[in-house]
């Protein structure tokens, strides 16, 4: 309980420093990621539990990544994480799950996901900012990668990659459990002023 409090409380901070360099007031913000004011001013506050689609509505629309909201400061130059360190961001009622495991730095960065997509579970993704590039390697099992309507079934062994700012899906399929690694490729942001 004690991880998820101080979770929140990076991620209330990281969201209010984006949104003040952003120069965007709670209003604007609000109205632009549609996300109601309310949530975002409890979320400001380090009260509530955002939903990975809340994240990724506000990350996309300050121009940061995910896990850029979600990280506090970095701790060297080699940083390793662990499999259990890492909470679910997305947890699906047959037992799917989607961990952001770590986002790389850099102008353009690219954030690394670990999925298990249970058969017929399926979580539905809002299109991304304009550049995002999405790709998924399946492990184990299979999966429906659904990308602006047409169906793709993957296997083990293969990847697929395409365009993230149209509307897109994942979709466990056959009969047992699907895992996967994916990585979004963020489009490098504004050059710092000073």
């Amino acid at each position: 309980m004690a991880e998820t409090a101080a979770a929140l409380r990076t991620v209330a901070h990281n969201v209010r420093a984006a949104r003040t360099r952003a120069g965007l007031s709670l209003e604007e913000l609000s109205r632009r990621a549609q996300v109601s004011k309310g949530a975002l001013v409890g979320l400001e506050k380090a009260q509530g539990n955002p939903n990975l689609a809340t994240l990724v509505r506000l990350a996309d629309t300050l121009g940061i990544s995910v896990s850029a909201l979600m990280q506090g400061p970095p701790e060297g130059r080699v940083r390793v994480v662990s499999a259990d360190a890492v909470a679910p961001l997305w947890t699906g009622a047959k037992g799917s799950e989607a961990r952001l495991v770590l986002t790389t730095s850099g102008p353009a960065p690219v954030e690394l996901w670990r999925w298990q997509l249970q058969p017929g579970e399926e979580y539905p993704s809002h299109p991304h900012q304009a550049g995002v590039v999405e790709t998924v390697s399946v492990t184990s099992g299979r999966m429906t990668l659904v990308v602006d309507g047409t169906e793709h079934l993957l296997e083990a062994g293969q990847t697929a990659t395409f365009d993230g700012d149209t509307p897109h899906a994942y979709r466990g399929a056959g009969t047992g459990t699907c895992t996967l690694i994916m990585t979004v490729h963020l489009p490098a942001g504004p050059a710092p002023t000073g």
